[in-house]
């Protein structure tokens, strides 16, 4: 079971991948960051990041919470002109209150790939 560096490390071995981060979305602080940030700054990468995870976390049209107890939310896809950013939720034992954002290329990446991928890294991912 990996921890935060492994993981992060693993995301950054799928094609295309530029930067990655495990984030907080409620205090919007980075875990851990590898590779590059948009705009060079993770830390406001991170924060900006967050604002955007916690509006679909907790706005209603998006987050009908399931019945089995998962997040409502599993992922957001954001995609601009050369990249994409996704951000995969994971299920935690304490408060569900990390993602984790990967920064894609959109030439080199494979966004389909990329999704599954970093929800099996979700999924495995140790907190603690």
């Amino acid at each position: 079971m990996p921890g935060i560096d492994e993981c992060l490390l693993e995301a950054m071995r799928l094609p295309g991948a530029r930067g990655a981060a495990l984030v907080d979305w409620t205090s919007g602080l980075a875990l851990g960051t590898v590779g590059e940030a948009p705009g060079g700054d993770h830390e406001t990468t991170a924060a900006e990041a967050a604002e955007l995870a916690r509006m679909a976390a907790e706005h209603g049209a998006f987050a009908a919470q399931a019945d089995d107890g998962q997040p409502p939310v599993e992922d957001l896809i954001v995609s601009n002109h050369d990249s994409y950013h996704l951000l995969r939720f994971v299920d935690t034992s304490f408060d569900s209150s990390v993602f984790l954002h990967l920064w894609l290329g959109r030439e080199e990446g494979n966004l389909a790939l990329a999704r599954i991928r970093l929800g099996e890294m979700a999924a495995r991912l140790v907190l603690g």
